[in-house]
């Protein structure tokens, strides 16, 4: 009988110790979605059992594009932890990470809650308190962020770290499906997009979420949740040095530095 703790010690002890692995799939026959989701549950008790707290959700894998490279036709989902955060304008340091990559995204904060497998992005406009830009470095634990869609579920979505803009707004100011997107490292343009990007809409991200949580765990997503919708552009390879401003549209710039 498969093991689901030891392998997301397998993933925690690489991420521990910034030492890329092989995948599960070359280890596990077989190995599938719904055992990955078993293999990050399993993995985000163990972060809460180590005295870390749940921040926020994660979309992945939201984009066409990244869909029809990974051959897959839904995204996945993750979660955040308190210990990912970075401030906007701050630092992080290259040798906590083993290969890291930025992209560019919107996070929602839900203003009511929201749970069912009908939830239109609509009525997540009409829930949503808040939408604010934010930066996710994505961190594989495999080894030439190579893998299947199963190892990238177990291994929580490749989650890292996290830079939330310091400005709140509200989303009815906006045409969340129409913000571009600008990423600059060391001042030059190294990924730009549109928020349509975000199946159509990042709002229909967040109902997906809901309709997901509620279909495997019956669970719903409460007033104040933060969900990051995943990438409006590609992810960047970050080195030593890298100083990354990204600008919004109507919404200012998000930045941080690499060590």
């Amino acid at each position: 009988m498969l093991d689901y703790r030891v392998l997301a010690e397998y993933l925690l002890k690489a991420e521990k110790q910034k030492q890329a692995v092989s995948c599960i799939s070359d280890k596990v026959e077989h190995f599938n979605l719904e055992m990955g989701y078993r293999v990050q549950q399993e993995l985000v008790k163990s972060k809460v059992e180590s005295g870390n707290r749940v921040t926020a959700y994660k979309m992945g894998l939201t984009s066409q594009a990244k869909m029809k490279q990974m051959k897959v036709d839904t995204p996945i989902y993750g979660y955040i932890f308190d210990y990912m955060d970075v401030p906007d304008k701050g630092q992080i340091r290259m040798e906590d990470f083993i290969h890291p990559k930025v992209e560019a995204e919107l996070a929602f904060i839900l203003g009511e809650d929201i749970e069912g497998t009908n939830v239109t992005g609509e009525q997540v406009l009409e829930r949503t308190q808040w939408i604010l830009p934010a930066l996710e470095i994505i961190d594989s634990r495999y080894e030439n962020f190579r893998f299947k869609l199963p190892d990238v579920v177990a291994d929580n979505t490749s989650a890292s770290r996290v830079i939330f803009g310091n400005r709140l707004f509200q989303p009815q100011d906006f045409a969340v499906d129409s913000i571009g997107v600008s990423m600059s490292l060391n001042g030059e343009i190294r990924a730009s997009g549109v928020s349509s990007a975000v199946l159509g809409n990042p709002a229909n991200s967040v109902a997906l979420l809901a309709k997901m949580l509620y279909e495997e765990k019956k669970e719903k997503m409460k007033k104040g949740s933060v969900i990051l919708t995943g990438g409006i552009t590609e992810a960047v390879l970050l080195k030593k040095g890298d100083h990354v401003i990204t600008e919004y549209e109507g919404m200012g710039e998000v930045s941080f530095q690499v060590l």
